[in-house]
């Protein structure tokens, strides 16, 4: 063999089963990241709406705490009405009897999804919140304490 022989040899590059071997793997790992992402942002969106209600939730507690009572709807949590606190994802936040927040989500996440967060009173005045989502709200997209 003669130095020209060799660096020929070198140079050959990627064979194609080569290159299909990387295309399949890449096809691969794209098969599956694809839906961890989607399941990732719906989960972002709702965490949106969580977001949103946390005025609601300060809202509520200082009713409570000064009236001993739960608020009935947005007004009496003093809070504007329950279509104008809404984002991206979120279409309402309504504030209902004995002070039951209610975050309705769009299309975006689930059509019609709703998830609640019932207050309850806890020792030294404080509020406790229970998360849970609707009857028709994917539990994969809540949050851990909402599960």
């Amino acid at each position: 063999m003669n130095v020209r022989t060799v660096a020929r040899r070198a140079q050959a590059g990627f064979t194609l089963i080569e290159l299909m071997i990387v295309v399949a793997i890449i096809g691969i790992l794209a098969a599956v990241a694809l839906p961890a992402y989607q399941d990732y942002t719906k989960r972002a969106r709702v965490s949106e709406g969580l977001g949103l209600a946390s005025a609601a939730k300060a809202g509520v507690g200082e009713y409570f705490a000064s009236k001993a009572a739960w608020p009935t709807s947005n007004a009496s949590a003093g809070l504007p009405s329950a279509a104008s606190i809404k984002g991206n994802a979120v279409n309402t936040v309504t504030v209902s009897t004995a002070g039951v927040i209610t975050i309705a989500y769009n299309t975006l996440v689930v059509s019609g999804g709703t998830v609640t967060l019932t207050p309850s009173s806890a020792n030294a005045g404080s509020v406790k919140w229970t998360c849970k989502g609707g009857s028709t709200f994917p539990t994969k997209y809540l949050p851990s304490e909402c599960r």
